[in-house]
């Protein structure tokens, strides 16, 4: 439930840094937000590389890490949990 509210907020962020590029905001602020959607994509990416060097993913898979990114991960870990050996 949680996880998918937070996947609800990125994309509402997403779509609120995305805007700005179609419909620029007053100056300060547009430079901010340029600066903070340089800053996700970057993220966002980086994320994607560091989990494609560790595991195979399907293209599918990386789209939804690109898009949702600590959420993707969190709904992951929720559907297969890590077995400790005892």
């Amino acid at each position: 439930m949680l996880i998918n509210l937070g996947r609800l907020l990125i994309l509402c962020v997403w779509g609120f840094l995305l805007f700005n590029l179609f419909h620029p905001f007053p100056k300060p602020l547009k430079y901010f937000i340029d600066v903070a959607l340089f800053f996700m994509v970057v993220m966002h990416g980086l994320q994607l590389v560091l989990l494609k060097a560790t595991q195979p993913i399907s293209y599918w898979q990386e789209t939804k890490i690109f898009i949702f990114g600590l959420f993707e991960l969190l709904a992951w870990q929720k559907k297969r949990p890590l077995h400790k050996n005892k």
